[in-house]
């Protein structure tokens, strides 16, 4: 008669830490799985970067050359980096501000070949063999453009954070439409905001820049 405290039949009476042969059969074939889905996805990732068109840049930095306000600069970033985040990270150039990143605002507002642009929403990569200019370009120290004389002067600022964009967009409005109405301007400026509401201000500096009132 067996006694009541032997193991069960079939049932290990080993106790403690350690592997028994199951277990190591386990572990090792769970090794070999994910050693071939590992060569596996290896193997799809060569075929297709073969496969990829010319025009494709990979994701690593790359010596990125720009023209801003008349001058040449070489960055080095990721093709993902946009304009304004090299604008202020890699140049110190903060005018262009990161408010909403989501085109929205109008506070990074920059010219590119003439044309008012969000700076969040190009990437530095397609900017090359451009002509970019930042509100840091509307002046030199001694002398400022029309535009910020006339924000200036008409109290067109406020809190002033969203200011920069607003003199660059207006620059670029008066450039296409430079003897533009007060109707006309404030439908120019309607893609940039202000928190401040100072957009009367705005509107009338940037009027006395139009042409006929004696503004370049």
């Amino acid at each position: 008669m067996r006694d009541a405290s032997d193991s069960t039949q079939g049932t290990s009476s080993r106790s403690g830490p350690g592997f028994n042969r199951r277990d190591f059969l386990k572990g090792s074939g769970a090794a070999v799985a994910a050693s071939a889905v590992a060569t596996a996805v290896e193997e799809t990732v060569a075929q297709d970067k073969d496969k990829l068109p010319a025009n494709v840049v990979p994701a690593k930095p790359v010596p990125v050359k720009l023209e801003i306000n008349g001058k040449a600069h070489t960055v080095t970033v990721e093709p993902r980096v946009t304009l304004l985040d090299v604008l202020r990270n890699d140049l110190n150039l903060t005018g262009a501000k990161d408010v909403c990143t989501t085109t929205n605002c109008g506070a990074c507002t920059v010219i590119i070949d003439g044309k008012p642009v969000l700076a969040c929403a190009r990437m530095a990569v397609e900017c090359q063999g451009k002509k970019i200019t930042t509100v840091e370009g509307l002046g030199d120290g001694k002398d400022v453009d029309d535009v910020v004389k006339c924000f200036v002067k008409h109290d067109a600022t406020q809190c002033g954070y969203c200011t920069p964009g607003f003199v660059v967009a207006t620059r670029a409005f008066l450039n296409s439409k430079p003897n533009a109405t007060l109707e006309e301007i404030r439908k120019g400026l309607g893609g940039n905001l202000c928190r401040c509401g100072t957009y009367d201000g705005v509107a009338h500096a940037a009027l006395e820049c139009a042409s006929k009132k004696g503004g370049k």
